[in-house]
């Protein structure tokens, strides 16, 4: 785990962790439904760390039925307060409900768009912004395109989507590109751009 050079920010000692950085974050991500589970979870980060949330993930799968956007939408209220009692996710009921929430306004953008992909990707004109990244004073937390992208999905009516965890999310699927100059995975995933249908 020790002989690649990995991004500052990321606790080597914990193996889901850096699986989590070696396999995920930062890939161009255009499913659906792995954009849907990246969103709620995203949101359920809100004020606390990701990795709070991560070691939570495969639960919230088994609550949030395998975070499936149709099935999620039909959440009624009977199953939020059954979710509000369950230990294994962030019992905070404005995030639970914002996960309900944001589910049917999922759904919405589709019917619209044709997939949440297509419109999420507008936003960054369909390529992955690479910025450059030699130390922690050069992360931002926020971006002029997840200002507008929280901006608009706010208007659409979904909850927990400020623009700081809109730029998490777009760090998670790639939509920029994050990994500092000297970790190993950034120029796979540069590499990995020639690849992609990026129009």
């Amino acid at each position: 785990m020790s002989e690649q050079t990995r991004c500052l920010w990321l606790d080597t000692t914990k193996a889901d962790y850096v699986t989590y950085h070696d396999e995920e974050w930062g890939v161009p991500l255009f499913d659906d439904h792995k954009l849907f589970e990246f969103l709620t979870l995203e949101a359920a980060q809100a004020g606390l760390s990701w990795y709070t949330v991560l070691k939570k993930r495969t639960h919230y799968r088994q609550v949030f039925a395998q975070f499936d956007a149709e099935q999620v939408a039909r959440f009624d209220q009977a199953t939020i307060e059954r979710l509000l009692q369950d230990s294994g996710i962030i019992r905070n009921r404005l995030k639970v409900e914002a996960a309900v929430n944001n589910a049917r306004r999922f759904l919405e953008v589709q019917q619209q768009f044709g997939s949440f992909a297509a419109y999420q990707w507008r936003f960054v004109d369909g390529r992955p912004i690479v910025n450059t990244i030699r130390g922690p004073h050069d992360y931002q937390a926020t971006s002029p395109q997840s200002d507008a992208m929280s901006k608009d999905l706010k208007q659409r009516g979904f909850k927990f989507i400020g623009s700081t965890i809109i730029y998490a999310h777009m760090q998670a699927c790639g939509m920029v590109n994050d990994h500092a100059i000297d970790c190993f995975r950034r120029e796979q995933i540069i590499a990995s751009y020639a690849s992609l249908n990026l129009g």
